[in-house]
């Protein structure tokens, strides 16, 4: 199933918080959600954190030389595929229910 949105969330240096980033996304329990995680040339245990959510098909793991933010959000858009776009900080975290009931998208 082709996702309706992406999530794009541009990581780097963020091994204290991305686990919780990315759990608060897996949380919304929604099928048709893919998660573009960018690691953009990480030098802590970023990426070996990203790779430990691999097995999870609704996420996506691009590894690139350090760019900045603005260059790894292009590099996830360039690998999303859903409808919808949104971009999510690695130090960030979605409450409950943000992502609505799929009846309810447009």
């Amino acid at each position: 199933m082709k996702p309706v949105l992406s999530v794009i969330i541009p990581a780097y240096n963020c091994e204290s918080y991305i686990r919780e980033c990315l759990d608060s996304v897996l949380a919304q329990q929604r099928d048709d959600v893919e998660i573009v995680a960018v690691d953009d040339g990480s030098t802590d245990g970023t990426l070996a954190i990203l790779n430990e959510y691999r097995f999870d098909k609704r996420i996506k793991v691009v590894e690139v030389p350090h760019k900045g933010a603005s260059g790894a959000r292009n590099t996830g858009m360039e690998n999303a595929e859903g409808k919808y776009i949104s971009f999510l900080d690695c130090d960030d975290k979605l409450q409950k229910g943000f992502l609505k009931e799929k009846s309810s998208w447009p």
